[in-house]
């Protein structure tokens, strides 16, 4: 699989033994509107948004050619479940979950978005390592807390993070529902301050919002002692020739978002 396809974090202090990569939509064999938005093929990694399960297939054993397993695919439902990735094998139903952690060599944990947020982890120790899908409503539901608490159980120490491609600032339009939902769930003046920060009043259009997914997320991090964390340049919603974007587009494809130890 060609590698300039592929993405590979801006995480200065990623543990040396963890391997860590993004998609985007280039590099694959689905065809519009699961494509590359240049009439080519694109790597759409999901089975669930009515592509040919066969091009899927074909597409995910590309991306296979650069991991050191099977990736733990989990059916995600924007909750805030977290599985362990070793225990997720090829052939079995699939898990119902939104995040998951490894702390076995070889383990692949992996998140498929199109806007949502997908947050890579790591302990400074390179041990455990974990990825959560954080849409707006397991973020404010605390599917990051979750992810963290599960890595420690493991044994993890001190967490690092990355924030990989998700839509940005300037694009994500929320309603009152959202800003509300966030703003009743924080901790303390200082961090309802911050909180309401992210939310920036859509001009002419009462009740809207627009909403800062990365710096929401930080937040969340930061409640956990997380608080170095890389990323959030990206907007899948802005960039159509390199990501796939549900809010753009609505019929699209997904990406993934994997972490391993090696």
């Amino acid at each position: 699989m060609p590698g300039e396809h592929l993405i590979t974090p801006d995480w200065p202090d990623m543990p040396a033994g963890v391997g860590a990569i993004a998609t985007s939509r280039l590099g694959g064999v689905s065809p519009a509107p699961y494509g590359d938005g240049a009439g080519g093929g694109g790597l759409n990694l999901g089975e669930h948004v009515g592509d040919d399960p066969v091009q899927v297939g074909l597409n995910r054993a590309r991306l296979r050619q650069s991991l050191p397993g099977e990736p733990a695919w989990l059916s995600q439902v924007h909750g805030v479940a977290v599985v362990d990735a070793a225990t997720v094998r090829p052939g079995q139903p699939v898990r119902v979950g939104d995040a998951s952690i490894a702390s076995v060599p070889g383990a692949v944990c992996v998140v498929m978005t199109a806007d949502c947020l997908p947050v890579l982890f790591a302990s400074r120790d390179g041990k455990v390592v974990g990825a959560a899908h954080a849409g707006w409503r397991g973020l404010a539901a605390g599917v990051l807390a979750e992810t963290v608490a599960a890595m420690r159980a493991a044994g993890a120490g001190g967490i690092t993070a990355w924030l990989g491609p998700a839509i940005g600032p300037a694009q994500f339009e929320v309603g009152s529902d959202v800003f509300d939902s966030f703003m009743a769930g924080t901790q303390g003046l200082d961090e309802a301050s911050q909180t309401g920060q992210c939310f920036v009043p859509f001009p002419g259009r009462p009740g809207k919002y627009l909403a800062d997914i990365y710096g929401l997320a930080r937040i969340m991090l930061a409640r956990d002692r997380v608080t170095d964390v890389s990323g959030g340049s990206y907007c899948t919603a802005s960039e159509p020739g390199r990501f796939y974007s549900y809010r753009r587009d609505q019929v699209t494809g997904r990406h993934a978002s994997l972490i391993w130890i090696k």
